[in-house]
């Protein structure tokens, strides 16, 4: 038992580590192409980003085991949701602007409830993957042509994927490299992509293991350990926005990330390895899930805050629903 919660350790950190090295020498080879920081903020950023948890829920799902792929995709965005944003809250408050900070919250829902309609209706063909990520480029591209119109300096009219970037260039200032040569940013980005399939590989190998030797559900497991781990890259991010006062990049990350994660893991997770999403998701993680997103719509168009109270009941909220899953699984 002790060497398969290693093994999910060590997991975790090549995912982690695989996604620094990934991101780190995919902007810097777009870069040296002298690809617009746009660009790299708003794709290579933003999907290499999400990569862990890409990399894991297709790795489980081609594994046969869709409760772990699709717990982490659901599992990452209550956490994300809840746990991470309620943290930053807690540590300082965050404090939105006027600019248009509903726009993203709603795109949010409507994914969070295009997926809840999947499955419900028990579909999960590959068709609905294309459209999922067809969806997240149209979204890219609506995001490029929105950045091009507004000023540099109406921070709170930033789209949510180039907050996420803006997040990672805080949590990493050495994140842009020299352009000296292309050797080292094409070394880092094969060698990410080669940790982070081995990360990926071990952290799912061991979940499912875990699962059977408690008799627990693959579901659970990629609910709680999976979906936690995976998004630890947006916990640190996340958190030094909102120490460094960049409210709305603290509050963009988190809503970009979910995003992503829905639109584009989860369309590629289903184009990749089609099938149904789990039943034992419909009655309570869905609903939590689209509910945290509705949460967050609320208080953007209430309040405009979320101050430190809000956030240790975010936080407390997050522990309960973990709370409920321990108990139903016993």
């Amino acid at each position: 038992m002790l060497i398969l919660l290693l093994t999910a350790v060590a997991g975790l950190a090549a995912l982690v580590v695989g996604g620094e090295l990934l991101v780190r020498g995919a902007v810097q080879l777009a870069e040296r192409a002298r690809v617009t920081p746009l660009i790299v903020g708003l794709v290579i950023v933003g999907f290499g980003t999400s990569m862990p948890e890409l990399v894991t829920s297709v790795e489980a799902a081609l594994r046969n085991a869709p409760g772990i792929a699709w717990g982490n995709i659901v599992g990452s965005n209550i956490a994300n949701s809840l746990l991470i944003l309620g943290m930053a809250a807690a540590i300082t408050p965050i404090i939105l602007g006027q600019g248009k900070i509903l726009r993203d919250p709603l795109i949010a829902i409507a994914a969070s409830v295009f997926l809840m309609i999947l499955a419900i209706s028990g579909n999960g063909a590959f068709q609905f993957g294309l459209v999922m990520l067809a969806s997240l480029a149209a979204y890219i591209v609506y995001c490029y042509r929105q950045e091009k119109r507004i000023e540099r300096q109406a921070g709170a009219d930033h789209v949510a994927p180039l907050d996420k970037a803006v997040a990672l260039e805080l949590a990493d200032p050495t994140l842009h490299g020299k352009r000296n040569g292309w050797g080292k940013p094409v070394a880092f980005t094969l060698l990410g992509l080669v940790v982070l399939i081995g990360g990926g590989h071990l952290l799912v190998g061991a979940a499912v293991d875990i699962a059977r030797i408690f008799g627990l559900s693959e579901t659970l497991i990629g609910l709680t350990i999976v979906a936690v781990g995976t998004s630890l890259p947006e916990l640190v991010t996340t958190i030094i926005a909102a120490w460094r006062k960049q409210a709305e990049v603290a509050f963009g990350n988190v809503i970009g990330s979910n995003i992503y994660n829905i639109l584009g893991i989860g369309g590629a997770t289903m184009l990749l390895a089609p099938g149904a999403i789990p039943d034992d998701l419909i009655t309570r993680d869905l609903p939590v899930m689209a509910g945290s997103a509705v949460l967050l719509l609320l208080i953007c168009f209430f309040y405009r805050r979320f101050g430190r109270v809000a956030g240790l009941l975010m936080v407390a909220g997050y522990f309960v629903y973990l709370g409920i899953l321990v108990a139903a699984a016993l």
